[in-house]
């Protein structure tokens, strides 16, 4: 039985048996590293004509819905990190996940992505642009694709932001867990000038400092006029990268930003995608 030391919670949504592995194995990874035990939930969407007081009639007692749950509370437990499981019914899924982030007050929220082609209006998917928007805590996205491999190197693309200093953050605490070197990189164009370059030294090096002197950091400043192909090019090197969403404000439903979007999709390496808690 894993000792419960954490100071929060890690709210992680499970549905699919085939991917539960690689998600929990993210899950205990941000756990461990952010102090925090893992809640796994199952959302059981209700048809409208049933009560929501009525939602447990639609899972059976040994069904896929309690077999997964009980799937990623094996892994946690193996990996001894705390961990609770939960159902909750809703009208949908995404209804269901921000009512969980609020009813347990969590402090992070790791959801799993395919990384499909996205479809007109929606960015990474239906439910997860809802979260993203609504959820009041930090938020990490993980594509979900290839099996998991061991991470030996980091790469976590650097902007002015929150969400480039939880994707740093982030990225030490894995670091920490995997015992990994982290590469911080920037990108301006070709043309760029002296000003622009100092600039972006300055950020790379801010960012860097923030790091503790133990970690294995380096830095780069890559010149190219295409930030994504820049980008996606780097991630072939190595083994995650963490990528944090746009400072700038939200047009539309674009959560994430034209950059991590296209990174998140095309990346040869793993890939999460982070947003820190909303200001209030």
């Amino acid at each position: 039985m894993a000792t419960d030391t954490a100071d929060g919670t890690l709210l992680v949504p499970v549905s699919n048996p085939e991917t539960v592995e690689r998600l929990l194995d993210t899950a205990v990874d941000i756990a461990r590293g952010r102090s925090l035990r893992i809640l796994a939930l199952h959302v059981v969407e209700v048809p409208a004509q049933i009560p929501l007081s009525e939602g447990h009639q639609l899972v059976d007692e040994d069904g896929e819905e309690r077999a997964v749950l009980a799937d990623a509370e094996r892994r946690a437990t193996d990996a001894d990190v705390a961990v609770e499981t939960t159902l909750r019914y809703a009208r949908d899924v995404a209804t269901g996940i921000v009512g969980a982030v609020d009813e347990h007050d969590a402090n992070g929220l790791l959801l799993g992505w395919h990384g499909r082609p996205r479809r007109r209006d929606i960015i990474l998917g239906s439910f997860i642009d809802r979260v993203l928007a609504e959820a009041d805590c930090d938020v990490f996205v993980k594509r979900i694709r290839r099996p998991a491999r061991h991470v030996d190197s980091i790469l976590v693309p650097v902007a002015d932001g929150p969400h480039s200093d939880l994707a740093v953050e982030l990225a030490e605490a894995l670091a920490t867990e995997h015992d990994a070197d982290i590469r911080l990189v920037h990108v301006i164009g070709p043309d760029a000038n002296t000003a622009a370059v100092e600039t972006a030294e300055s950020l790379l090096a801010e960012s860097a400092a923030t790091l503790p002197d133990d970690c294995d950091v380096g830095t780069d400043l890559l010149r190219s006029d295409h930030v994504p192909g820049a980008i996606n090019d780097e991630t072939s090197y190595h083994d995650l990268t963490i990528l944090g969403a746009t400072r700038d404000p939200f047009l539309r439903r674009k959560l994430v930003g034209s950059v991590a979007e296209g990174v998140g999709r095309s990346a040869a390496s793993a890939v999460l995608l982070v947003r820190s808690e909303p200001e209030e």
